[in-house]
C-alpha cells in the first residue's frame, strides 16, 4: 500500500461552545485533559508514519484509536474538509432567491451525479449548498478566486491536480479546531460534481450512502459513518437541508 504524505498542520483550539463542548469523559479531565488526548492521537499518526502501514501484519496502525484513525484516514485524503461549521447552514425557513439561484445553477450537473448515485437530485444539491454555504463561501485560491470545490473535498496524496491551501474547521472530541488544510481546485463547477461522483463511487467508506433514493437520513448517515466530516452534527444538518429542498420541490 502506498503511504500518504502527510504533515500534521499546526491546529488552535477555538473556546467551546454550547454546541461544541467536549465529551463528557473529556470534560472531567478538563483542559489538560484534552491536550493530552490530543498529544496522544499526535503520537499515534507520527508512529504510523514512520512505521508504514503494518496493519497487514496485525499490528502497529491496527491498534490506532478512533481519532487516530480519523487522522490517519484524513492523511490519505479519504475524508473531505469541512467548509460548512465555519457558519450558518442555512437550514430554516424557505430558499431566498440568492439560494434558489445557486439551486438553478447547479441543478443540471446535480442530476448528473445523482444518476451515478443512486440518489436524488435534491440530495447532492443540499451537499453542495452545506459545504459552499449556497456557492457564497467557496474555497478560494491563492489569487482569491474560487476553487469551484463545492464540496470541500481535500487533496489528498493520490490527487494530481490542482491544489489550493484554505482555512477550515475540525472536530475532535467534540472540540472545534483551526487548521488549515489542502483541498483539490477545479477548472469549473461541472468538473467539481464529476470529481464528487467519482470519489463516492469508488470509495467503499461511502457505500451506504450510495442507491438510497430520495432517503435524505440514509445519505446523510452514509456520508457521515464514511467519514466525510469530524463535525459531529453534520449527518443532521445535512438530512435537514436535505428534506428542506425536498419539499420545496415537491
Amino acid at each position: 500500500m502506498r503511504h500518504a504524505d502527510f504533515s500534521m498542520p499546526s491546529l488552535q483550539p477555538t473556546a467551546p461552545t454550547a454546541g461544541t463542548r467536549p465529551t463528557a469523559a473529556l470534560g472531567e479531565a478538563g483542559g489538560e485533559g484534552f491536550g493530552r488526548m490530543f498529544s496522544e492521537v499526535q503520537g499515534e499518526v507520527a508512529a504510523y508514519i514512520q512505521n508504514g502501514d503494518v496493519a497487514e501484519a496485525g499490528s502497529g496502525a491496527a491498534g490506532l484509536s478512533a481519532e487516530g484513525a480519523l487522522w490517519r484516514a484524513r492523511a490519505a485524503g479519504l475524508i473531505g474538509g469541512e467548509a460548512e461549521v465555519d457558519g450558518p447552514d442555512g437550514v430554516g425557513g424557505s430558499t431566498t432567491p440568492e439560494q434558489q439561484a445557486f439551486l438553478e445553477s447547479i441543478a443540471p450537473w446535480a442530476q448528473q451525479a445523482a444518476q451515478q448515485l443512486g440518489v436524488a437530485p435534491e440530495l447532492v444539491s443540499a451537499h453542495a449548498a452545506l459545504e459552499s454555504g449556497w456557492g457564497q463561501r467557496p474555497l478560494r485560491n491563492a489569487g482569491g478566486a474560487s476553487s469551484h470545490n463545492l464540496f470541500g473535498i481535500k487533496a489528498g496524496a493520490g490527487w494530481d491536480g490542482a491544489v489550493n491551501e484554505s482555512a477550515t474547521t475540525e472536530y475532535m472530541g467534540g472540540a472545534a479546531l483551526k487548521t488549515r488544510e489542502r483541498f483539490r481546485s477545479y477548472p469549473d463547477a461541472g468538473a467539481a460534481f464529476r470529481d464528487y461522483a467519482r470519489m463516492l463511487s469508488d470509495n467503499p467508506r461511502y457505500k451506504d450512502a450510495l442507491g438510497v433514493g430520495s432517503d435524505a437520513r440514509a445519505f446523510a448517515q452514509g456520508l457521515a459513518r464514511g467519514g466525510y466530516a469530524t463535525d459531529p452534527a453534520y449527518a443532521a444538518k445535512l438530512e435537514r437541508l436535505a428534506t428542506k429542498l425536498q419539499r420545496s420541490e415537491g
